[in-house]
């Protein structure tokens, strides 16, 4: 894969996350100011995922690394932008993630 199939990729995730940050902040639509920010985010996220497969990427890996990597940033900044809880439990999870995903893109090469 190219380094801009991986920037595309990126920038999906890094889209997705914050549309779900939105939406946390939205305080379940109760805050219609989060509105566009979400919309926007989600719908950029999924126009770079298929920028993404359309280059060639594996569907499995792109889905493992966009859905694993943005579970695991969107837990880890929730922390620190809501307070939400990071738990020992699920640092550990976060690195298992990191493992699964890892593994997918070897795996993916094999």
């Amino acid at each position: 894969m190219t380094l801009l199939t991986w920037a595309l990729l990126a920038g999906a995730i890094g889209s997705e996350v914050a549309a779900t940050l939105s939406l946390r902040a939205s305080d379940g639509f109760a805050r219609l100011g989060w509105l566009a920010p979400i919309v926007i985010g989600y719908a950029v996220s999924f126009a770079l995922l298929a920028l993404v497969l359309k280059r060639g990427m594996p569907v499995g890996v792109a889905y493992g690394v966009w859905s694993g990597v943005g579970v695991a940033l969107t837990a880890v900044l929730a922390r620190f932008l809501f307070d939400d809880p990071f738990t020992p439990m699920m640092a550990g999870g976060v690195v298992l993630i990191g493992a699964g995903v890892y593994l997918m893109e070897i795996g993916a090469h094999a």
